[in-house]
């Protein structure tokens, strides 16, 4: 992008000092006369001397102007050694990803590349939210959070025939932080909660920081196994937590079949489901949801808008029953006190552009070609999926015999490609055996050429052992 006067003029004097044109207690020209030297405006110049002045290059001097201070010896960037016998740490795939080099290919991550995101839209958003009433710039927000961002998520489950108040929807910074507040508020060490088999890795570090009990429940083509449901029940679980609409990492829809059955089991106990609809928008038709069926009684919803629109202005959401949404709203003001409203607000502007919804479309439809691809150059290197997906980003695949999931990480992490092995997402036996695959970071032919590469050199180590 191209820079402003105000970047350049500070890019200049940097350079400056750089060359030695400027050296340490240099004095430079006042505001006016650099303004006049550079035919710059005289605010263009007092903001890059602010800047370089908040980046410790030069210091202000009270009567006497602007000067270079000296030359600091610069941190030491010391790159921390990769450990990987952490290569089935449920936080390990996401550490290495948000740490990775610009060059490091991330097809394990659970997000879609930079260029896939609706910089437009935000960008607009974000000068739409800079215009707003000064209190939305400065101010802490309500309780329940942003209003009209709540009435745009209440208007969008329309289309599962959900019906609520306002009132029952919490704005949170982020899907995460939604699934901590209510473990904190609900939840005690030592307490069981149901989690699928497999199911999205953070979930398990979430469930380990609160030192929970977590028993899985085997995930079929279908669903959840409904006879191992059932069982588990006895146990007196106290939370089923799973992924709605599209799940991660499989990639599967649940039947309506089986929610009707888990949502009949979980209606004769005390057992909240909190299902997490993060990748909602991917889907081409709308997945049947617990909440529609066994309502807001037995089940908690939240989501974000990571996915589709932007990981960087964090914002989340949970729909409850009013009494419990009270209940978190009271736990998040002792611990947290508000959500971010300004984030909310840029949400919120993004969502109201009328270019999202066509990005959205553009999305679904490319990810399906992308899918269809990807599964055909695995399937060459003898990578099958388990299912083949409707939609979103995820492909769950089983490797070719005898190759473990763990090892091919190792091997293509140290060629520069973070890959998703299974057992991050499951304790099963058979979960060295599977990969997490995002078709959308897979486009680079670097992948394929390091995944064959990997995988014949563990061949030749089967081999020689």
């Amino acid at each position: 992008m191209a820079k402003t006067k105000i970047e350049q003029t500070v890019l200049m004097i940097k350079n400056q000092i750089s060359n030695k044109s400027l050296i340490a207690g240099s004095r430079l020209p006042s505001v006016r006369q650099f303004a006049i030297q550079t035919n710059c405006s005289v605010s263009t110049i007092v903001e890059a001397y602010a800047r370089l002045v908040a980046e410790g290059v030069l210091e202000s001097r009270l009567g006497s102007g602007y000067y270079v201070l000296g030359k600091e010896e610069p941190m030491q960037m010391i790159d921390t050694e990769i450990q990987y016998q952490r290569e089935i740490d449920p936080l390990w795939i996401s550490r290495q990803s948000l740490e990775a080099k610009i060059d490091v290919l991330k097809p394990g991550c659970g997000w879609l590349p930079t260029t896939w995101m609706p910089e437009q839209s935000i960008r607009k958003a974000l000068k739409q939210a800079a215009k707003s009433e000064i209190s939305m710039l400065t101010d802490y927000a309500t309780p329940h959070g942003h209003l009209e961002l709540r009435k745009f998520i209440a208007r969008k489950k329309e289309l599962y025939d959900l019906k609520f108040k306002l009132n029952q929807i919490l704005i949170t910074d982020s899907a995460t932080q939604s699934i901590d507040l209510i473990f904190r508020h609900l939840l005690r060490a030592g307490d069981v909660i149901l989690i699928d088999d497999p199911c999205y890795f953070n979930f398990r570090a979430l469930i380990k920081a609160h030192h929970l009990k977590a028993v899985p429940i085997p995930f079929t083509e279908l669903g959840p196994d409904v006879e191992k449901f059932e069982q588990a029940l006895n146990l007196k679980p106290k939370i089923y937590l799973t992924n709605s609409g599209i799940h991660n990492p499989t990639g599967t829809t649940i039947s309506l079949q089986t929610v009707y059955q888990i949502s009949k089991l979980v209606e004769k106990t005390d057992l909240l489901i909190i299902e997490d609809e993060i990748f909602a928008d991917f889907e081409y038709t709308p997945a049947p949801r617990y909440a529609s069926l066994a309502g807001f009684k037995h089940v908690i919803q939240i989501g974000s808008f990571t996915k589709t629109l932007s990981a960087a202005i964090r914002c989340g959401y949970i729909i409850a029953e009013s009494e419990l949404i009270d209940q978190l709203i009271d736990l998040r003001i002792a611990t947290n006190f508000s959500n971010s409203h300004l984030n909310s607000e840029i949400i919120y502007q993004a969502l109201m552009d009328s270019s999202y919804p066509k990005h959205l479309d553009w999305l679904k439809k490319h990810l399906l070609k992308v899918s269809n691809e990807m599964m055909q150059k695995l399937g060459q290197l003898g990578i099958k999926p388990w299912i083949v997906p409707t939609a979103g980003i995820f492909l769950w695949c089983k490797l070719p015999d005898g190759i473990q999931a763990a090892e091919l990480s190792k091997l293509c992490l140290k060629q520069g490609v973070i890959l998703a092995p299974g057992n991050s997402f499951s304790q099963a036996e058979n979960a060295g055996q599977f990969m997490r695959f995002n078709v959308a970071q897979c486009v680079d032919k670097k992948v394929f050429d390091i995944l064959a590469i990997s995988i014949q050199q563990l061949k030749i180590n089967n081999l020689q052992s």
